[in-house]
């Protein structure tokens, strides 16, 4: 049997409800427990395990913190990192169908791959140091060698498309030395800006500054951060043989490990982070008291991107 529930460290999910959500872990709850806040206690608990990381995104654990403290890692990442974003855009011609208001706004929210640290925060007058200037110069024209009966605008036109890889960096005082090493565009190249066709065209100044995401979301160096807290399913007595797949088929696929041969049930703790907690066991009157489903209270699935 999994170790039992406990409503110090266990959120505990009921069929109707979430119960003990509250942390008692404080000063005065307990009679003749010191729950001080302690930071050698604390740095002792803390512990940090990526699961996954990649250039888009990050999934790692945080265990040993109160749900304040995951919450506001998760805020500081939304609003309080400075990133490099467009924030002006000086349009000196475009005949496409996109109005400027709306293909500025587009282009302010293009990504861009520039280290913050080589950046000041904008003052009154734009310099080297603290804007990063962009032009992005394009124009539609009929392909002349394209086939007769081709339909795809590919095949048609040239520059069809206006890609957030047409960017072209125009470095500005020093920034062709500091920044050589890794040119600002935008991380995504194959971002479509605008669509155009034979005869227009854009000619288009942009202005790139430091900020940050509390100012604008733009800013945000996530588009999403969010947690969760770690499943934990409790048995609490045997599950009957012949009803093994029927409560294994209860969670998500890999967490319910079943006996091939004495139909055995088993929670697989590798892989119950992956348990969506929908409370299907809960609807089978055959199940009733066989298990607990619970979260650990400190354990924080954490996942930006």
């Amino acid at each position: 049997m999994s170790q039992g529930f406990d409503p110090r460290k266990h959120v505990a999910v009921n069929p109707e409800r979430v119960s003990h959500t509250s942390s008692t872990d404080y000063p005065g709850h307990y009679a003749d427990e010191d729950h001080s806040w302690n930071p050698e206690k604390f740095k002792k608990r803390l512990a940090v395990r990526v699961e996954r990381l990649s250039n888009r995104s990050i999934e790692f654990d945080l265990v040993g913190v109160d749900a304040s403290i995951a919450n506001a890692f998760r805020r500081i990442l939304l609003a309080e990192v400075p990133t490099v974003c467009i924030e002006r855009v000086y349009v000196h011609n475009n005949t496409s169908i996109i109005v400027d208001e709306v293909l500025a706004h587009r282009l302010g929210l293009v990504p861009l791959s520039v280290d913050p640290a080589f950046m000041d925060y904008p003052g009154v007058q734009p310099t080297d140091h603290d804007t990063i200037v962009f032009k992005l110069c394009t124009k539609c024209e009929r392909r002349r060698n394209a086939p007769k009966d081709a339909k795809d605008p590919a095949q048609l036109y040239i520059n069809h498309e206006v890609l957030s890889s047409q960017l072209e960096w125009v470095p500005q005082g020093e920034q062709a030395i500091a920044m050589r090493a890794n040119p600002p565009a935008p991380s995504n190249p194959n971002i479509v800006l605008a669509k155009l066709r034979p005869g227009q065209e854009m000619d288009i100044e942009i202005h790139a500054v430091k900020g940050l995401g509390k100012d604008h979301a733009k800013f945000s160096p996530v588009a999403t951060a969010s947690y969760r807290l770690l499943p934990k399913i409790i048995l609490k007595k045997e599950i009957p043989p012949h009803l093994a797949e029927k409560f294994q088929s209860c969670f998500t696929k890999g967490v319910i490990k079943v006996d091939p041969r004495t139909k055995k049930v088993s929670v697989d703790g590798n892989q119950a982070r992956r348990e969506t907690m929908s409370r299907e066991v809960y609807r089978h009157p055959e199940f009733e008291g066989c298990v607990q489903l619970a979260r650990v209270r400190d354990h924080f699935l954490c996942k930006f991107s």
